[in-house]
């Protein structure tokens, strides 16, 4: 079994197709997917879909790109995070690329997130975008590593990952880790530690060669899976195998299909 630990099916390219979207997964051995709450307006969906089936789950937080919204303390996080469909904290972080200003609002954000994550002890998933050296810094300042979690979509260089490694977390890799000119971020997939090893598919985006350019989907995550299986010269299902227990072992109150 493969497992989509990070996906936005409450998007409306994916939320419009959600049987579709499902049997896919099924078709695909994709056996569990974790719905990313960017928003708490739209957190009530995201909570929704994984009460609908009880092969998805949930996130609560608000993306650092995301302003003008509401904004998140940590005892209001901490209320809708006690839900038992509700496993991790973010998604949150740092984005300097879309915010060039490198807001001080978007610091205080990811520093509420990790107090809560800390104070539920549910893990955090990190988006960190052109803002590595301080995502890191204010990681170690606020003691993340209690809480621990992934760095989503990792597109940095090893010495990020190493960082972030050395503060116990894990690296999850999209479908960008399929694309040719990704020479730099192939490499990092090759030298991540095996039990510290995530796949995703961050979709409706991102999606992997063979069918880069289309809508993204969960069930398109083996091909994730196969790219880090060829550049580390493994069986897919040693991927396959590490990946899901990893995910299990991290957001360890998602209940294992049996």
């Amino acid at each position: 079994m493969f497992v989509d630990s990070h996906c936005h099916l409450d998007f409306p390219d994916l939320a419009s197709r959600e049987e579709e979207i499902l049997a896919t997964m099924a078709a695909n051995d994709v056996g569990v997917a974790l719905c990313i709450s960017v928003k708490l307006e739209d957190f009530p969906r995201v909570r929704s879909l994984a009460e609908r089936h009880a092969h998805l789950w949930a996130t609560v937080g608000v993306h650092p790109d995301n302003d003008g919204v509401e904004e998140p303390d940590v005892a209001r996080l901490v209320a809708l995070a006690d839900h038992p469909k509700v496993v991790a904290m973010g998604e949150t972080g740092l984005d300097y690329y879309w915010q060039k200003d490198a807001p001080e609002w978007q610091r205080a954000r990811f520093r509420t997130h990790i107090r809560a994550a800390r104070e539920t002890g549910k893990p955090l998933v990190i988006h960190t975008r052109s803002a590595a050296d301080d995502t890191l810094r204010l990681m170690r300042e606020e003691q993340a590593g209690e809480a621990g979690g992934v760095m989503h979509c990792f597109t940095e260089s090893w010495e990020v990952a190493e960082a972030a490694l050395e503060q116990g977390f894990y690296i999850s890799f999209s479908g960008i880790v399929t694309f040719r000119n990704a020479k730099d971020l192939k490499e990092v997939a090759r030298r991540v530690p095996l039990d510290r090893l995530l796949i995703e598919t961050d979709s409706p985006y991102l999606a992997p060669v063979p069918h880069r350019g289309r809508t993204n989907e969960p069930g398109w995550v083996v091909h994730v899976a196969e790219e880090i299986a060829r550049l580390r010269e493994l069986p897919l299902a040693s991927i396959e195998q590490a990946t899901t227990d990893n995910f299990f072992r991290l957001f360890r109150h998602v209940q294992r299909p049996v």
